[in-house]
């Protein structure tokens, strides 16, 4: 029996409703938040702060997330690092995995730094410095930071460990020289979509023994993908203070895709029928360029650059496929070699 015309039209209004608002929502707060970016990044870290005070243990990050951790083997916490390891916005814990072998068997003592990641990039910072008389001695180290690690490292460096005409804000070792691997430097747009990046690192905690429903808050309420942004205020501040020229520091990035044999010979190929020389010439810079405006997906070239840096190495590959093989087959991945030649340019100049 066919229902009412009036039954079907309140199912309508019951299921619908809420479900426009809920798009009205969404779009409204999108464009409030495009055009308030201050406001919202305020209002994440007031967030952020209310949870930890409301809910402290279910929003305390267990302690093998937080803090160093000497990654050099059995005593190795009993030495003092020759690396720190800082990695980047929502990472799932293994961007490293690859390189921690690679340093130890070049005699390398390597630690890594976690923080909550996903909170404003200044607090990630703050909570570095409050650590770093934590470690031992006061032999130098150098800092190696993936994606927005670097900018981790960059804003420790220039703001509170060697700042510029002013005395140290922090105790502790020295910093030997900087690393940076695909930072962006000057932001990239794809922080917008970071929604993906918390899935991976949700989907990855949800496989650990310290899983609850407030994982995904535990690294912050996503003020980080503001101060990402181009023109972020955090960039803007950081990038008018300049790394101190006593201490070294190498940029490496990745570009996605390069052109194989077949696409190679079939532009020769045309380019012979029709007569036209410049043809390969001129594929070769337009494939530069979208290559160059890719850069490793997440950050393109032009992000990479510091002038107080010398010119980024670049090397074929994603954003995480620098550091890290999609599978154990797979050759070493390709920035792990230069991270290695640096420090050891750096240890025997």
């Amino acid at each position: 029996m066919k229902r009412p015309w009036w039954r079907r039209r309140w199912l309508w209004i019951i299921v619908g409703l809420p479900l426009l608002i809920w798009l009205l929502s969404v779009t409204v707060w999108t464009w409030w938040a495009e055009e308030h970016p201050a406001e919202e990044r305020e209002l994440r870290i007031q967030l952020h702060q209310l949870l930890q005070e409301r809910f402290p243990e279910q929003m305390r990050l267990p302690d093998h997330r937080i803090g160093f951790v000497p990654q050099g083997g059995e005593g190795s916490a009993q030495r003092h690092p020759d690396v720190i390891l800082i990695h980047g916005l929502d990472e799932p814990g293994d961007i490293w995995n690859d390189l921690i072998p690679e340093l130890r068997e070049a005699g390398v003592e390597p630690w890594e730094f976690r923080y909550p990641n996903d909170q404003a990039i200044d607090r990630s910072v703050d909570l570095l410095a409050e650590r770093w008389s934590e470690l031992p001695g006061d032999t130098p180290v150098v800092l190696v930071g993936h994606s927005m690690g670097g900018l981790v490292i960059r804003d420790f460096v220039t703001r509170l460990r060697h700042p510029e005409a002013a005395s140290p804000a922090v105790e502790g070792p020295p910093v030997q020289g900087g690393i940076l691997i695909g930072t962006p430097n000057h932001g990239s747009e794809l922080a917008r979509l970071r929604v993906w990046l918390g899935l991976r690192e949700f989907v990855a905690q949800a496989q650990e023994e310290d899983f609850s429903l407030f994982a995904p808050l535990r690294s912050g309420t996503g003020a980080a993908k503001i101060d990402l942004r181009p023109g972020s205020q955090f960039l803007t501040d950081l990038n008018d203070r300049r790394w101190p020229e006593a201490i070294p520091i190498q940029l490496i990035g990745g570009m996605l895709g390069q052109p194989d044999a077949e696409i190679i010979e079939a532009v020769d190929a045309v380019s012979s029928e029709l007569g036209e020389d410049q043809l390969p010439r001129t594929f070769e810079t337009w494939w530069r360029e979208v290559g160059e405006g890719l850069g490793d997906g997440v950050v393109p070239v032009s992000s990479l650059s510091l002038p107080e840096a010398p010119p980024p190495t670049l090397v074929p590959a994603s954003h995480r496929g620098m550091l890290v093989r999609a599978s154990p087959d797979d050759e070493i991945p390709p920035a792990i070699p230069h991270v290695l030649e640096i420090l050891d340019e750096w240890e025997h100049p």
